[in-house]
C-alpha cells in the first residue's frame, strides 16, 4: 500500500489588497499582541472569496481556503481551475516560496518546483553552473549532481550554449534547462506550474514522458498544473478542481475533467459585453458574435465542408485606431487547440475611423473540422498591443456533412481536421 508523502491539512492564504502587512503599524502591533496571547488573528475574520471578476467589499482577500487533500508516493496529482482560481498560490506554499495564514503542510523527502521560467536560475551564471546551483538547493552534494550532469544536459538539448550566461537564452531554452535539472535530480515530490507550455511541442512530449517515467517508475510524486485538458488526462492519476479559491472537486481524473468543462460551460454561455474575464488596454471591446451560412441566417450548428461566416462585433471606445487586427482560435473542449485564424497573416490591418461599432467578418469556406464539441477564444489587437482577449469565448457544435461532395457523409469514428484530396493510380 503507498504512503502518503504530502498532506495539507485546512490551507488557507489571505492577502491584503495594495498593502503589505495590514497597512498600519496600529493593527501589525494588534496581530502580534494577539499572536503571543495564543488567540486567533482578529483579521482572519474579515475578506472576500477569491473571485477576480467581481469587485469585493474588503480589502482583504482569500487567496486559497480551508484546502484538504492527501497524495500518496507515486502519484501524479493534477490541479485544474480558471485563471485566478488558486493553483498557483497552492503550489508556491507547498514549495515554500510562501507561508500559509492557516492549516499545515507536512512533506517527506525532497521537493523540486518549476513554477515558472527562470525560476531558481541565476542569469549572469552558465548553464553548466545553474545545474550545481540548483542541485544544491535541492541539497544534492555535487558528486550527485556530477553523476546526473551528462543526462541533464542530453534531455534539455542545450549543450551547444551550456557555457552560454542563462540570461541570453530564450524562455524555451530556458524552461528546457530548468525541466531537466528538477527531473534527473531526483526530488521526491516534483511541482509543475503551467511552464512547460513556454517549449515547443517535442519537448512537451519529452517532458511529459519524462513525467510518466518518474512517476510509475521510479515512483515518485508529481504535482501538475495545466489548462492543457489532454495532457493532464494522459498524465494524472487523480485531480483535484479549485474554484475561487476552494477545492470544489476530487476524484479520477476525467470526472475531475467533466466537472471543470461543464463549469467552464456555463460561464461561456454569458454575452460577450458582461464578460469580466477578459484582457487588454480596452481601446476595442467585443460585445457579441454570431455564426452565419452563405444566405446569412444564424446557424447554431455547423456541418463538415459548409461555407461558414465568423462575425465578431466589437465597440470602438477610442476612435481612430490604426493597424488593427483579428483573431480567434478553434480548440477541443478539453483544450488542444487546433486551428488559428488571423487577419494579420492575411495583410487585413483595419482602421476604425470615427465610427463606434465595427464588425469583423471571416469567411471560412469548406469548414474542415469533424464532428464534435469545439471552443473559440478571441482577441483583437491595435499597433500590436492586445485591446481585448477573451478565452473560451463562445462554443461551437459541429456535425458531419459531405465534405467531400461525393454525396458520402464523414464517418462519425473519423476524428482530426479533414484536408481535400486527390486520389489516382499510375
Amino acid at each position: 500500500m503507498s504512503e502518503v508523502i504530502l498532506k495539507i491539512e485546512n490551507l488557507s492564504k489571505q492577502y491584503r489588497l495594495g498593502l503589505v502587512g495590514t497597512g498600519t503599524m496600529a493593527d501589525d502591533l494588534k496581530r502580534w499582541w494577539y499572536k503571543v496571547r495564543g488567540k486567533e488573528d482578529p483579521f482572519l475574520k474579515i475578506g472576500d472569496v477569491n473571485d477576480r471578476s467581481t469587485k469585493g467589499t474588503s480589502d482583504y482577500v482569500w487567496a486559497l481556503q480551508n484546502i484538504n487533500f492527501e497524495v500518496q508516493q507515486g502519484e501524479v496529482l493534477g490541479i485544474i481551475g480558471k485563471n485566478g482560481a488558486g493553483k498557483s498560490t497552492l503550489l508556491k506554499i507547498l514549495s515554500k516560496i510562501t507561508s500559509p495564514t492557516t492549516g499545515s503542510v507536512k512533506s517527506r523527502g525532497r521537493i523540486a518546483s518549476l513554477l515558472e521560467v527562470g525560476t531558481g536560475f541565476h542569469g549572469e551564471m552558465t548553464g553548466r553552473e545553474n545545474i550545481f546551483l540548483n542541485g544544491a538547493i535541492l541539497g544534492m552534494t555535487k558528486r550527485e549532481i556530477t553523476a546526473k550532469y551528462e543526462e541533464i544536459v542530453e534531455f534539455s538539448g542545450c549543450e551547444r550554449y551550456i557555457d552560454t550566461p542563462v540570461k541570453r537564452y530564450s524562455s524555451g531554452m530556458t524552461v528546457r534547462l530548468a525541466f531537466a535539472v528538477a527531473a534527473f535530480l531526483e526530488p521526491d515530490i516534483l511541482i509543475i506550474d503551467e511552464v512547460l507550455a513556454v517549449g515547443d511541442a517535442e519537448f512537451q512530449k519529452k517532458a511529459i514522458g519524462k513525467m510518466q517515467e518518474i512517476s510509475s517508475g521510479e515512483g515518485r510524486t508529481v504535482l501538475f498544473v495545466s489548462h492543457n485538458m489532454a495532457a493532464v488526462q494522459s498524465l494524472c492519476t487523480r485531480a483535484i478542481v479549485l474554484k475561487n479559491g476552494e477545492t470544489v472537486f476530487d476524484g479520477e481524473t476525467d470526472e475531475a475533467i467533466g466537472f471543470y468543462l461543464i463549469d467552464e460551460k456555463v460561464v461561456i454561455t454569458q454575452k460577450l459585453i458582461d464578460r469580466k474575464d477578459r484582457e487588454g488596454n480596452g481601446k476595442i471591446i467585443f460585445t457579441d458574435y454570431s455564426i452565419e451560412d452563405v444566405n446569412q441566417n444564424q446557424v447554431n450548428t455547423i456541418i463538415s465542408g459548409q461555407t461558414i461566416y465568423f462575425k465578431l462585433c466589437c465597440e470602438i471606445i477610442v476612435p481612430k485606431l490604426k493597424n488593427v487586427s483579428v483573431a480567434f482560435t478553434i480548440s477541443r473542449d478539453n483544450g488542444n487547440l487546433l486551428s488559428t485564424f488571423m487577419s494579420e497573416v492575411t495583410n487585413n490591418l483595419f482602421q476604425t475611423g470615427e465610427s463606434k461599432e465595427i464588425t469583423f467578418v471571416c469567411k471560412v469556406s469548406n469548414f474542415p473540422f469533424v464532428e464534435g464539441n469545439y471552443i473559440c477564444s478571441i482577441s483583437v489587437r491595435e499597433n500590436d498591443q492586445m485591446a481585448d482577449w477573451i478565452q473560451k469565448a463562445f462554443p461551437i457544435d459541429v456535425i458531419n456533412g459531405d465534405f467531400y461532395g461525393t454525396g458520402r457523409i464523414i464517418p462519425s469514428s473519423h476524428k482530426g481536421v479533414l484536408i481535400n484530396q486527390t486520389w489516382n493510380v499510375q
